[in-house]
């Protein structure tokens, strides 16, 4: 069965998130939004942009990226939670697809993270995250972002984003996508990312971007169609220090058929 497309998540941020944002193969400014000192630059898309009017939606490919900072350079809050909504045009299937248990990526860094589940991974990309401990100066630790199939259960569709900060930090951090259908409008799918505090409370997401292909033996999970020209998704991200930041994109399609 097919479940609305996620957009996503996206977002990841996390690392994540999935903090929602989407880059595409035709070039798009970023989505800026900012409440007070803090500041998120989402961009991203699908390929290919030429998508069934109607009928059988083709396989997509999705890129999501962004930044998170402070206007005055300051550390900023720790990422907590993104919430993604997306087109009603688009859908998710990863039925068949091999899967991977959360406990199975805990504690581990990326290398044996990709051993322990290698068929279930289904998006590659980076991270930044800044981490500043008391009376210490920031440093930003860089990882590979892995996305791992969680599979379905309930109606909800699970992904696992998987990071490791390495020294001085030594910690895997596993962020938690929860995909499920809605009827709102524009969207067809709300996708939910849970950010686990990172060292101790001190880290925050900077920057990220994951594409999300095609699962295990080149098999397509990602699915949409092009009736009006355009797809719709909203991203709300949500920080420790209780800020929330919304932001909505338009990406345009060409509809054939």
């Amino acid at each position: 069965m097919r479940k609305r497309l996620i957009s996503i998540l996206a977002v990841c941020a996390a690392v994540a998130l999935v903090a929602a944002g989407i880059a595409a193969a035709k070039k798009y400014p970023p989505t800026v939004v900012q409440a007070g000192n803090l500041k998120i630059s989402l961009n991203g898309g699908f390929t290919p942009t030429a998508l069934p009017k109607k009928g059988k939606p083709a396989p997509i490919t999705l890129n999501v990226s962004g930044e998170i900072a402070t206007v005055d350079g300051t550390h900023p809050p720790a990422l907590k939670e993104v919430v993604v909504e997306t087109d009603k045009h688009g859908s998710i299937d990863v039925k068949g697809l091999p899967t991977c248990k959360s406990g199975k990526l805990q504690a581990q860094d990326t290398k044996h993270a990709e051993k322990a589940c290698p068929k279930a991974i289904i998006g590659k990309g980076t991270t930044d995250v800044e981490v500043e401990f008391p009376e210490q100066r920031p440093f930003v630790a860089h990882s590979k972002l892995l996305a791992f199939n969680g599979g379905v259960k309930g109606g909800k569709t699970t992904i696992y984003i998987h990071a490791y900060l390495s020294s001085p930090v030594s910690a895997a951090v596993v962020t938690t996508v929860k995909i499920s259908k809605v009827h709102n409008g524009l969207y067809g799918t709300k996708s939910v990312a849970t950010i686990p505090t990172i060292a101790g409370g001190s880290g925050s997401v900077k920057k990220f971007s994951l594409t999300f292909n095609r699962g295990y033996k080149n098999t397509p999970f990602l699915f949409a169609t092009c009736p009006s020209g355009k797809l719709y998704a909203k991203a709300t991200s949500s920080f420790a220090d209780g800020t929330k930041l919304t932001g909505q994109f338009v990406r345009a399609c060409k509809p054939k058929g």
